[in-house]
């Protein structure tokens, strides 16, 4: 499982020009699964996106967490974030899993997220999807099990 998270003021999902999800200050997290993902990988990256401190306090530093802040999450999926493009032009996507695995390890994923009781958006699944977001930093960490 691999997480890329983006700080952000704002930020949007469009499939087929209708908005699908829509968050204000809070997380941009793009979510992609490989073959050895299981439900625990998912709870281990869940409670470390919630705890990781990266917004900032009175102070200017990086101490609080999107719960801290009450901040907003918007989850999209994205299998590319498994591309392999050592060899080649062309990324090749054999370590993502399998849509339908990676399906239920994303419905989870988001199932997990919700029980934190912040305001939680998402993307469609499988779809194709204009992302837009207004990065707040900008801040972008990579999470990986």
């Amino acid at each position: 499982m691999k997480l890329l998270i983006q700080r952000v003021n704002s930020a949007y999902v469009l499939v087929k020009n209708q908005t699908v999800g829509i968050i204000n200050h809070g997380l941009l997290v793009f979510v992609g699964f490989t073959h050895t993902d299981i439900q625990e990988t998912v709870d281990k990256l869940t409670a470390k996106l919630l705890q990781l401190r990266i917004f900032p306090d009175t102070n200017d530093k990086m101490n609080l967490s999107i719960q801290d802040i009450k901040g907003e999450i918007l989850i999209v999926s994205q299998f590319t974030l498994y591309g392999d493009c050592q060899k080649g032009n062309r990324p090749s996507f054999v370590n993502a899993a399998n849509p339908k695995e990676a399906e239920k390890l994303y419905n989870y994923f988001v199932k997990k997220c919700k029980e934190s009781n912040l305001n939680i958006a998402t993307g469609e699944f499988g779809a194709y999807m204009q992302v837009n977001l207004v990065n707040d930093g900008p801040v972008t960490v990579i999470l990986e099990k």
